[in-house]
């Protein structure tokens, strides 16, 4: 049996109201006295289990003014296993520097909660992997200023190459979130030049300075809508609502995914429709473009015209002879 059958089978007799010896404890449990008393030590430093030796009973037992201890998980519900595997994953990229007498301790305590599930943390990551896509990379120095500027509140000036700008150009914004956003680092901010809050993508901020100058206060409650109230990335209050028809094939998996906390979904006749509030069309064309015939969309008008018009563009580079 593995270590978490074996700790759970041991958390068991323990819970018994009568000490038990460690010969009794090996018999139960099949196990060598070495492998047994690895795990008691393991039961009481890392989940804090208040196993105690009753001299005068020449057995183990529970303290029995502790009745409420109960076993932490042995397994991981899906985000505790995601935030220990992404955790794992972060600090091995991690180069030596500055923090390694902390993240060599650090690297050391997830491994040991991976653990718990009761293999080695080496089987864990080696046979459940995150795989990221399409990671845009991000200066690691560029990438501690902005950092440091959001958790001080520190207004920065920016020289800043948006992907549909011919140039840079200089920018002074007041950095309230960093936002991490399928595999890629995004900051939210109040721009001074637009006058409104902005979405900068990190790998396109080519340089960034601390200004001496008091942060533009924000109100959460507006900050919070800013950032959530629209499909994708292209954050702001939703202006419109897309109507997305699915075919019956491609809808039994679409039915199941969340694409907006605010979204629509209902089956008419064997086809699914859902309804997405979003603020800019161009994140959601590409997520409609990629589901191909499987998709139609129904409304706005506006939008499904320039899905039309794609889909056009597209069909031309076939049409033509090489």
């Amino acid at each position: 049996m593995n270590r978490a059958e074996r700790i759970y089978h041991l958390h068991a007799e323990l819970k018994t109201s009568r000490p038990l010896s460690l010969q009794t404890l090996l018999q139960k449990l099949e196990v060598s006295r070495a492998t047994l008393i690895r795990d008691i030590r393991y039961m009481r430093d890392f989940m804090g289990a208040p196993i105690e030796y009753d001299r005068g009973a020449n057995g183990y037992r529970y303290n029995p003014t502790d009745n409420d201890f109960e076993l932490p998980g042995l397994w991981f519900n899906e985000t505790e296993l995601y935030a220990l595997l992404a955790t794992e994953q972060l600090l091995e990229t991690v180069q030596p520097g500055f923090l390694s007498p902390w993240i060599g301790p650090l690297k050391g305590r997830i491994r040991k909660l991976l653990e718990y599930s009761g293999h080695q943390s080496e089987t864990v990551t080696s046979r459940i992997r995150l795989q990221p896509m399409a990671q845009r990379p991000v200066r690691q120095e560029l990438f501690g200023r902005v950092a440091g500027a959001v958790l001080e509140a520190r207004p920065l000036e920016i020289e800043y190459h948006g992907r549909e700008r011919g140039k840079p150009t200089r920018r002074r914004i007041h950095p309230y979130r960093l936002l991490h956003y399928r595999d890629n680092w995004y900051l939210i901010a109040w721009c001074e030049q637009a006058n409104a809050n902005r979405t900068f993508s990190l790998d396109r901020i080519q340089q960034a300075s601390l200004i001496e100058k008091q942060l533009r206060p924000v109100d959460e409650n507006h900050l919070r809508r800013y950032v959530s109230a629209s499909f994708g990335i292209f954050t702001g209050e939703a202006k419109h609502w897309a109507v997305l028809r699915f075919s019956a094939q491609r809808a039994e998996w679409v039915a199941d995914e969340q694409w907006h906390p605010d979204q629509i979904g209902q089956w008419k006749g064997g086809r699914y429709e859902l309804q997405i509030p979003y603020s800019d069309e161009r994140e959601l064309l590409m997520e409609i473009l990629k589901y191909g015939p499987d998709v139609e969309v129904i409304a706005p008008e506006e939008l499904r015209t320039k899905v039309s018009q794609y889909l056009q563009q597209a069909m031309q580079h076939y049409q033509t002879e090489k």
